[in-house]
């Protein structure tokens, strides 16, 4: 099991950005696939992005594609979520979340680890 603590989040305005970070502790951060995820209110908890242990393969859903992008440093235990050109609809709580395995995914029920999460609010 991986602890993981997120940061990084609050209020800007349309246009604006955000880079949310992501710290794990406990089991070796490297074997993790971890991603990104937000929940709006009355909305299911959706994917918004992926990275593997390596950094080498990642995934962006649709909405946020050439506006964020994910990294991870393995020497820090952190993964982040950089966040440019926010839109109001961007307004979520995100979830950074951990799972063991060679494939990635989008589906949150693969993941086994998640943190409290983290409030972005982006007005218009």
């Amino acid at each position: 099991q991986v602890q993981l603590v997120e940061s990084g989040g609050g209020s800007v305005q349309a246009g604006g950005s955000l880079r949310l970070s992501c710290a794990a502790s406990g089991r070796t951060f490297s074997v993790y696939i971890m991603g990104w995820f937000r929940q709006a209110p009355g909305k299911e908890r959706e994917f918004v992005s992926g990275i593997n242990w390596s950094g080498t393969v990642r995934m962006y859903a649709d909405p946020v594609k050439g506006r964020f992008t994910i990294s991870r440093d393995n020497a820090k235990d952190t993964v982040y979520l950089q966040m440019n050109s926010l839109k109001p609809e961007d307004t979520a709580v995100y979830y950074c979340a951990a799972r063991v395995g060679l494939s990635m995914s989008r589906d949150p029920l693969t993941y086994e680890d998640w943190g409290q999460g983290t409030q972005v609010t982006v007005s218009s």
